[in-house]
């Protein structure tokens, strides 16, 4: 993990209007790197933002009071793994899928937390992470690795945001076609 990406902001907004000035604020506060600030469905506006945890925590909270009665979540993970990174960007670069677990979770930020939980829980490979846009408000990852370890990780994820009610349905496929691999990848 790089030195200015220790933590993970994010908050999601009702209003694009109101997410994109908190978002402004939001960058103005500290030095942050943005990720992602984009309307996802439907009609809200996600802000995802990294770096250090001070100014990481210092920008979720001016997002927060700039936010107010418009917020719909937030979250901040300190620590967060490495691979969370490419995988929200879709650029992971991955030569091979043995086995294919998928998470699909009813918000952004369970989405997250259970990437993050499934990274650190066992030895796979983030795919991409999908945040809501044009899913209905849904999001879900997409990992590989060895079959015991996809479904480690997916158990550990599971138990991670299970209890939320965001869990919408988790899968595994052993050993998925080619045709399958080349789109997922």
């Amino acid at each position: 993990m790089t030195e200015a990406r220790q933590a993970l902001g994010l908050i999601e907004f009702r209003s694009i209007a109101r997410g994109i000035m908190a978002c402004d604020y939001m960058m103005k506060k500290a030095p942050i790197e943005l990720l992602e600030a984009t309307p996802t469905c439907p009609g809200k506006y996600s802000v995802v933002i990294c770096g250090l945890v001070a100014p990481v925590e210092a920008s979720i909270e001016v997002g927060v009071q700039i936010g107010g009665d418009q917020i719909v979540d937030r979250l901040l993970i300190p620590n967060i793994h490495e691979g969370i990174f490419p995988a929200i960007r879709g650029t992971t670069e991955v030569k091979e899928v043995a086995s294919l677990g998928v998470i699909e979770t009813f918000s952004i930020a369970s989405c997250i937390i259970a990437a993050d939980t499934a990274a650190k829980a066992a030895n796979i490979m983030l795919i991409e992470i999908r945040l809501a846009r044009g899913l209905g408000g849904k999001a879900f990852v997409t990992l590989t690795g060895e079959l015991y370890s996809v479904e480690a990780a997916l158990d550990a994820a599971t138990a991670a945001i299970e209890e939320s009610g965001m869990l919408t349905m988790t899968t595994i496929i052993p050993a998925p076609h080619s045709s399958l691999s080349s789109v997922i990848i």
